[in-house]
C-alpha cells in the first residue's frame, strides 16, 4: 500500500487535461493498511455486482486513503474509503471490481457519500498498475 499515492499520483496527472480552465486537482497523500476480515455484502450492491463477488476465489480488501484536493481557493482534504475484490489468476492477483465512498477529513458532521462503483477511477486504475508490475516482478 506505501506505493499506492505514487501509482495513483502519476496516473492522474497523465489523465490531467492541460488545457481545462477550471480543474480539481486531486493527490493522494497516504494510503491506509488494508484490511482483509471480508465485509457483509448488502443490499447496497446490486445483483450483477454481487454475482461477481460472491464467486469462489474472490478475496475483498477493505482500506483508506487521505487525498487532498485544490481548487482555485483553497484545498480541501478528502477520506475515501474503498472495497476491492481481488481473484488470483495463474499470472498473479487481479482486480475483479471496486467501491469507494467518500467523506471530509478531519470528520464533519456530513455523512459519507452512499457506495459508488469505482472500478474503473483512478485508485483502481492505479491498484491494476500496481498489481501488473507485481506480476512483472517490478514490486
Amino acid at each position: 500500500m506505501r506505493d499506492l499515492p505514487g501509482y495513483a499520483n502519476r496516473g492522474s496527472q497523465r489523465a490531467r487535461r492541460l488545457s481545462r480552465q477550471a480543474d480539481v486537482y486531486s493527490y493522494m497523500v497516504v494510503a491506509g493498511r488494508p484490511e482483509f476480515a471480508p465485509l457483509p455484502l448488502n443490499s447496497g450492491v446490486s445483483s450483477v455486482d454481487a454475482s461477481k463477488t460472491n464467486s469462489d476465489g474472490v478475496k475483498q480488501v477493505f482500506f483508506t486513503t487521505l487525498e487532498r484536493q485544490y481548487t482555485a481557493r483553497k484545498a480541501v482534504q478528502l477520506q475515501q474509503f474503498h472495497w476491492l475484490f481481488l481473484t488470483k489468476s495463474e499470472s498473479g492477483w487481479r482486480k475483479v471490481m471496486m467501491f469507494t465512498q467518500t467523506g471530509y477529513y478531519p470528520v464533519n458532521k456530513q455523512p459519507p457519500s452512499p457506495p459508488r462503483d469505482s472500478s474503473n477511477g483512478v485508485i483502481a486504475q492505479a491498484v491494476d498498475t500496481w498489481l501488473q508490475d507485481c506480476r512483472a516482478g517490478i514490486k
